[in-house]
């Protein structure tokens, strides 16, 4: 048992390693540069406060990242009362720019005027999705900001390991294929499922390969908006010899109706995973897009390798 001095006699001390030199020593911590443009989250589907919780997770994901960075979270259908619209976020965000440098100005410090992008705006979008995108794109433009607008987050080895991890939440996947017991519901064959068409399928097909390798077992991507797109993945998949399927959403959460997922879950007759929500590598992957559109390199978010 150990005292308020440390541990009782006979028990080991564990001493703090020493820092290592040289070429050896750990990198120090990135922080956000001085005057960075915000990270600027843009969350599409109808905002709630479920929808809410899961983007300050992300945002906070982020922040843990890359200290000092200003995160903000902006709704492409939001209504400025409760849930602030992507505009009025990027707007706030030129306005607070300028502010803060008509005040150093007025305080006598010597201040550059501030340029490039206000803000780098992130879509909480696991594939392509144009319709959305679209959305996205026109917010940015009718707030007449100087903003950057990446990509959608994936397709990346991060995301196959979230959904390996949300299929064995769900019981529907060994957690580690090295481990010596089985998983009695574990489904001999996934269907992916994504929302965008026939872009987001062949995005999410990309991240299905990486996934099938995790599982070894055949993983097909479907679109949940599409007549028939889900049903005609799990008859190809029973036809290849598949007789436990589970449906995988290859989705973050706030841009589909959880309804939608429902439905396509019983058109499949299996069981279904959670979406990906605020699993941690959703707020690294956003951080990621932010990063290399500023040209600054954290280090980047590793994968676990699949066993």
């Amino acid at each position: 048992m150990s005292s308020p001095t440390g541990p009782a006699s006979g028990l080991p001390v564990r001493m703090p390693r020493p820092r290592q030199p040289g070429r050896h020593r750990r990198p120090e911590p990135l922080v956000a540069p001085e005057g960075a443009p915000a990270l600027v989250l843009a969350v599409p589907g109808t905002p709630s406060a479920t929808t809410r919780s899961l983007a300050e997770d992300v945002v906070s994901i982020a922040r843990s990242e890359l200290p000092g960075l200003d995160a903000r979270i902006g709704y492409v259908d939001g209504d400025n009362a409760e849930f602030l619209t992507l505009q009025s976020v990027l707007t706030q965000a030129a306005e607070e720019r300028i502010a803060r440098y008509e005040q150093a100005l007025a305080a006598g410090a010597e201040v550059k005027e501030p340029d490039g992008p206000v803000a780098v705006v992130v879509p909480l979008l696991a594939g392509p999705d144009n319709a959305l995108l679209r959305q996205v794109r026109q917010a940015v433009m009718e707030s007449r900001v100087a903003a950057e607008l990446t990509d959608v987050l994936g397709p990346h080895p991060l995301l196959a390991e979230a959904l390996h991890v949300r299929l064995s939440e769900a019981g529907l996947a060994r957690a580690d294929r090295a481990r010596l017991f089985t998983v009695a519901t574990a489904a001999d064959g996934i269907i992916l499922a994504s929302v965008g068409g026939d872009e987001a399928v062949q995005a999410a097909g990309i991240t299905g390969m990486l996934l099938a390798a995790r599982l070894a077992v055949p993983v097909m991507a479907a679109a949940l908006d599409q007549d028939g797109s889900i049903a005609s993945v799990a008859e190809q998949l029973r036809s290849s010899g598949a007789q436990q399927l589970a449906l995988a959403p290859y989705l973050i959460g706030p841009e589909i109706d959880p309804g939608l997922l429902a439905a396509a879950a019983t058109e499949a007759d299996c069981p279904a995973a959670e979406a990906l929500g605020a699993y941690p590598t959703i707020g690294k992957l956003a951080l990621a897009r932010y990063t290399t559109a500023l040209g600054i390199t954290p280090q980047q978010p590793q994968s676990t390798p699949a066993h």
